[in-house]
């Protein structure tokens, strides 16, 4: 769930003006999952909902972080970065010891 939030909240800060079809697009995540995170989102006060009609007389929303919610997308982005580097430094570890293996089944 971390690295959903993390996505949409890096998401909505470069596009407030996405839909959840949208970002339920954009991040390949299902419109429940978009729409159950956004109300989390809201009631954390994380972001903030404006709504606005647009051209086809239709209400849109546009999502924007709140203070507390830039501040979050700054931790999660510490922990996102935290967990892709232990993930890379235990895959660099595997290569080697693969390496280390077929290096001694060519010697046979």
């Amino acid at each position: 769930m971390t690295n959903h939030l993390f996505k949409l909240l890096q998401f909505l800060e470069t596009n407030p003006l996405s839909s959840q079809r949208i970002l339920s697009t954009n991040l390949g995540l299902s419109l429940g999952k978009i729409n159950y995170c956004m109300k989390m989102l809201i009631e954390k006060g994380l972001i903030k909902a404006d709504n606005f009609k647009n051209n086809n007389n239709k209400i849109q929303y546009s999502y924007y972080l709140t203070p507390k919610g830039i501040k979050e997308k700054g931790r999660l982005t510490l922990q996102f970065i935290k967990i892709k580097s232990q993930q890379y430094e235990d895959l660099r570890e595997e290569i080697n010891q693969l390496r280390i293996e077929a290096d001694k089944l060519n010697e046979q």
